[in-house]
């Protein structure tokens, strides 16, 4: 197995932080809008805008997936993460995996008796990854940073060992039991060419938001014509006095006939119209909407649709695909880093394959109401009836959420 060495590893982290700095600018809504010139009067062009589109992608599918703990958990996985804050733990890890394509679980002791596990954004991280196993063969991560985004603390991780660094310098070297090192990377869509994953805030995600900036810079502009509508004088004597700056909206002008009678025409420019800017914003959110798998209504814009159960879900269909995968990819790797903990914990190294059987569980993504349950129940019902005790208590909780007072599961 080659080694790469922590120098390699730090100059691909500096080549790939800046992608993850500009995708959490547009999460926070703190990205800068392109500029356009072109017809834009000079008291617009300063003007800053936000648009949270893309934090809504970022969420809808976040906000979904829900820890439900550890299926035939025999080494006590589900334990180690409890006592780690497992419902922030794991709502950091998948928000951040989403933002940046990939996230990192950090596994230490740290002088306690119990494995610490941290979660660490894609900016501050990365490795080498073995796609066998989606385990890293070697990795690099930055644990603390001055107020300069400067590096004070530094740790190289090695199949059973763990490298410190404070300020370039070695300070101390962590041996352990795990096979692999100890930093996991929780990947969103992983592929044979990109197996880092894919950021769910896509290059057209982000070209669209910049459209929608320039469509309210424009109908920003027009708005001032729409509000006050440009008016014109024409016909006035040359020798006439006359103060563009006067012609307020509460203001009177006089005008007078000149020697040869002849007098000045009032006229008014036709009144700009919001509706085309409306319409090209709408279409934006369409066009945003069917990159994401969200809807008009999730954008802001009432189309008017029922909010039933059924309903909600049959226009979330690709949301809902999105997330079942992002299930699958983002439980790989919780199992990883339970596995290297379970580990560190018993200070044995177990082989991968024993921990096969130990599935991520997750509550259903859609929450049924009252509608449902009585379909979901009649089903259910019905099927047992067929075949006696086919649905018992786990599948229901797994197809409703729901847990049981007898305590069965």
């Amino acid at each position: 197995m080659k080694i790469y060495g922590m120098p390699y590893l730090k100059s691909k982290l500096a080549n790939k932080s800046s992608r993850v700095k500009m995708r959490y600018n547009y999460y926070e809504m703190k990205n800068k809008m392109r500029k356009i010139n072109a017809l834009i009067p000079p008291e617009f062009r300063s003007l800053t805008y936000s648009l949270g589109w893309c934090a809504k992608a970022v969420d809808s599918i976040a906000d979904r997936l829900i820890y439900d703990g550890f299926s035939d958990d025999d080494f006590r996985i589900g334990q180690i993460y409890a006592l780690n804050n497992s419902d922030v733990l794991f709502d950091s890890a998948n928000l951040s995996a989403l933002i940046s394509s990939c996230s990192f679980l950090y596994i230490d002791i740290n002088g306690n008796d119990y494995p610490r596990i941290e979660c660490i954004d894609g900016e501050n991280a990365t490795g080498i990854i073995d796609t066998a196993t989606n385990m890293l063969t070697e990795g690099y991560a930055v644990l603390e940073r001055d107020e300069y985004g400067k590096p004070i603390s530094e740790a190289y991780f090695l199949p059973f060992r763990t490298e410190y660094y404070e300020s370039g310098e070695l300070v101390d070297v962590y041996e352990h039991t795990a096979p692999y090192p100890l930093l996991v990377p929780i990947i969103n869509r992983p592929d044979a060419k990109r197996p880092f994953g894919h950021s769910r805030i896509s290059r057209t995600c982000m070209d669209i938001v910049q459209s929608a900036f320039r469509t309210m810079q424009r109908s920003e502009v027009s708005a001032e014509f729409y509000s006050v509508p440009q008016k014109y004088v024409v016909g006035i004597s040359q020798d006439a006095e006359f103060d563009n700056r006067k012609a307020t909206l509460s203001s009177f002008l006089k005008f007078t006939k000149d020697d040869e009678g002849g007098k000045p025409s009032l006229g008014q420019f036709e009144q700009q119209s919001m509706t085309p800017h409306l319409e090209h914003m709408k279409m934006l959110a369409s066009m945003f909407a069917g990159e994401t798998g969200l809807t008009l209504d999730d954008l802001g814009f009432n189309t008017g649709n029922p909010a039933s159960y059924d309903a909600i879900r049959a226009s979330h269909e690709q949301l809902r695909l999105t997330a079942r995968k992002a299930q699958r990819t983002f439980g790989v790797g919780f199992l990883n880093a339970g596995y290297l903990a379970a580990c560190i914990r018993d200070n044995i190294t177990y082989e991968r394959y024993a921990f096969a059987g130990c599935k991520c569980q997750w509550y259903p993504i859609f929450e049924p109401d009252a509608t449902a349950l009585g379909a979901a129940g009649d089903a259910i019902y019905k099927i047992n009836e067929a075949v006696p005790g086919f649905i018992g208590a786990e599948n229901i909780h797994r197809l409703t959420g729901l847990e049981s007072d007898t305590n069965d599961r």
